[in-house]
């Protein structure tokens, strides 16, 4: 078989596939298979972002333990004119690079988490509050 007869086929497959889908009607609660698909409550976001918080603290603390000393003995070894001194400091220097990074990166999951947890809320009240009372929706029905 040849390629282009191959691919008209699955093609031709994919199509009546998505026609299928298209006209049966969807599961009791959303998507195919009963399956809601993605929920995050606000409480899930908030413990998450919370969590961040408390990782990027303790590594802020934790993860600095050894630069004063590897720098003092990139420093000494430097002085002694010993070639691995610029060896240790190339060490402290990547570590305190990276050590910034990890604290960036879960301070900003930290952040965004707390973000969309506020977001969520003010657009819960938006929409709670631009939904007009049923009472209001039978008068118009009358």
């Amino acid at each position: 078989m040849t390629f282009e007869k191959e691919w008209a086929e699955l093609r031709s497959a994919a199509a009546q596939r998505s026609a299928m889908q298209i006209n049966s009607a969807p599961a009791e609660g959303g998507g195919g298979g009963g399956d809601p698909g993605l929920v995050v409550n606000r409480d899930d976001l908030g413990a998450i972002g919370n969590d961040a918080y408390e990782l990027r603290t303790r590594l802020s603390k934790d993860g600095d333990h050894a630069r004063p000393t590897t720098f003092a003995a990139a420093i000494a070894l430097t002085n002694g004119n010993f070639a691995s001194g610029s060896a240790v400091l190339k060490v402290h220097d990547f570590w305190q690079k990276h050590l910034k990074t990890l604290l960036d990166s879960c301070a900003h999951i930290s952040n965004h988490l707390d973000y969309t947890k506020a977001q969520h809320a003010k657009d819960d009240v938006k929409i709670g509050g631009d939904l007009a009372p049923i009472s209001k929706l039978s008068e118009y029905m009358k």
